[in-house]
């Protein structure tokens, strides 16, 4: 088995073992004092969020069993909707600093979306900063040259995802969608493909779950952390602050059906408190997820009776 194939394998091993037993953990962490981008308190929160997932007292332990020093680890943002509705900035801080502490090498952590004007309109610099963490969009990144595929997707992937990185880290945003009912961990993944354009017809099924299934997502993806400080509940992906509102929390879960079966419910209590009809009334309820755990896919559970959802 060549150095490459080892490292794949043991990657795919490493995701698995991140797997919890049945059911499916979905952590969701909040803190109702949080106000705006304090890093202290954000830093705590995933402490407590990564902590309790892991089972876990100290929370570098915790982020050791998430990837190796000599992987490359790569966090995958959402950064299409600017400052307001995209992975904050304190988090991704958060989360660089304790991977760091668990023994990954600066250099070794890449943080990348889709553009590079993306990246930046949300606060990240595009670049090498002094610590060698790298910021970088696909567009300068590339693709490759072939297709991968898997039922109806037909898509290049970002050479970041395959030629870089051993281990990726999911942070999306917990967030409505005026085409495919949410964006969370399935469809964030929509940033690791050249045509993400394609995918939108019938609220996105089955091609949320499609591009998800690609080898190259569903066997690096090893934790989604969904950034639910702020979330919205109407009007996404492009930032609505009327329809926003101070969530405060994390979502943490290995299980990406899981995380969204759970972030579309949260996302369906608000409509209601505030007297909007439901996704399905709407005709864009995300039945993407479903198709997610069906036995094609198999990419986790959306059944809730083996889903725990731990709230701290």
């Amino acid at each position: 088995m060549s150095r490459m194939d080892r490292r794949e394998f043991l990657g795919a091993s490493m995701a698995a073992a991140l797997a919890p037993a049945e059911p499916s953990r979905v952590v969701i962490a909040r803190d109702p004092s949080l106000h705006g981008p304090d890093e202290a308190r954000v830093e705590k929160l995933l402490d407590r969020a990564v902590q309790s997932f892991f089972v876990r007292d100290n929370p570098v332990e915790a982020w050791k069993l998430i990837a190796r020093p000599g992987e490359t680890v790569g966090l995958k943002v959402n950064c299409l909707a600017g400052r307001g509705a995209s992975t904050r900035t304190v988090l991704v801080e958060a989360v660089i600093e304790r991977l760091q502490q668990a023994g990954i090498r600066g250099p070794d952590i890449v943080i990348w979306d889709r553009l590079n004007s993306d990246l930046e309109s949300a606060g990240f610099p595009v670049g090498v900063r002094r610590d060698k963490v790298r910021f970088i969009g696909n567009d300068s990144a590339g693709y490759e040259d072939d297709l991968a595929m898997f039922g109806s997707a037909g898509s290049l992937l970002s050479l970041t995802l395959t030629r870089q990185c051993h281990a990726v880290i999911n942070l999306p945003v917990l967030k409505d969608h005026g085409i495919v009912g949410v964006t969370m961990a399935l469809k964030n993944m929509f940033g690791a493909i050249h045509n993400p354009n394609k995918y939108h017809l019938n609220a996105g099924d089955p091609y949320v779950a499609d591009v998800y299934a690609l080898p190259a997502i569903r066997q690096k993806v090893r934790l989604t952390i969904c950034d639910a400080l702020t979330a919205q509940y109407e009007g996404g992906p492009s930032y609505m602050p009327q329809w926003s509102w101070p969530f405060n929390g994390l979502l943490v879960a290995s299980d990406p059906v899981a995380l969204d079966t759970v972030g579309w419910q949260i996302i369906e209590a608000k409509r209601k408190e505030m007297g909007f009809k439901s996704l399905q009334a709407g005709k864009r309820a995300p039945n993407y997820i479903a198709t997610a755990a069906d036995a094609q896919h198999r990419l986790g559970t959306n059944d809730v009776r083996f889903i725990r959802r731990v709230e701290i």
